[in-house]
């Protein structure tokens, strides 16, 4: 394969991180990204590294993951062999070339995640979900939700000692809305940091049950301190549903359906 034969592949897959160690490889750990570039790799029958959108944690879960890699002319119904050898817990929706540059995290617009919680024991939904006790002041955390748009500085939600050179993000969705199993929270940014959905929600948490008031989850913003704000809510209550890019990274918008 020579130089000029390669190019730049979205890749758009799901999967749940209930077995996983996270999104990023790891030493010590199965991950998703090293168990998709193996399987890539044995489909490709050469060495394929994938670079995602973002990362998730320990059980967190995508039904929208986007990774970029560059490969030849892909074989025939790749998606297909792909899924074959993937574990169940992986599942490759489709595979778009892109421009040469085109970057799955760095080109990405923004960013969509919901959270889960349930105030129902349900054990068919114990894993994809976060059960809370007692009941929730959901206005005032919609209020305290919204107060998020007021910020750019989300460092009381970052996890400590990250290697990002900033702390800002632009949030344009927060809310919790009605879901079968009780509550579902959206969130949507331009990007995220480490744990920061699942602080924010642990956050919210606190003032549902009547320990921080709007102005105490103001302050917390403004503290800048990690120490300050509620505890993380659990991974698996958390999926990473949606990635947004500008059409300009896409040189057609779905490639042959041999693929």
């Amino acid at each position: 394969m020579t130089k000029n034969n390669v190019r730049r592949y979205f890749i758009y897959f799901s999967y749940n991180g209930k077995n996983y160690c996270g999104w990023q490889s790891q030493p010590n750990g199965v991950s998703v990204q090293s168990t998709l570039e193996d399987s890539m790799s044995l489909i490709l029958r050469t060495e394929t590294l994938v670079t995602g959108a973002g990362r998730t944690d320990a059980g967190v879960h995508a039904m929208c993951m986007v990774a970029h890699f560059e490969a030849g002319e892909l074989p025939e119904r790749f998606t297909a062999k792909l899924n074959s050898v993937l574990p169940k817990d992986i599942a490759v929706d489709k595979v778009v070339p892109v421009c040469a540059g085109a970057h799955a995290r760095f080109d990405a617009l923004s960013r969509t995640y919901h959270y889960f919680i349930t105030p129902e024991k349900d054990p068919f939904f114990a894993d994809f979900s976060a059960k809370v006790h007692g009941v929730l002041d959901i206005e005032a955390m919609n209020r305290a939700a919204a107060a998020l748009f007021e910020y750019e500085d989300f460092t009381s939600f970052s996890k400590l000692h990250t290697d990002v050179k900033t702390n800002n993000c632009r949030i344009m969705q927060a809310e919790f809305v009605p879901h079968k199993n009780g509550w579902c929270f959206v969130i949507k940014a331009d990007r995220f940091l480490r744990n920061m959905v699942r602080a924010i929600v642990g956050t919210l948490l606190d003032v549902g049950r009547g320990k921080l008031t709007l102005d105490g989850f103001r302050a917390v913003i403004e503290a800048k301190d990690r120490g300050k704000a509620g505890s993380s809510a659990p991974a698996q209550g958390l999926f990473l549903i949606d990635v947004d890019y500008p059409e300009s990274v896409f040189e057609v918008k779905q490639i042959n359906q041999s693929v």
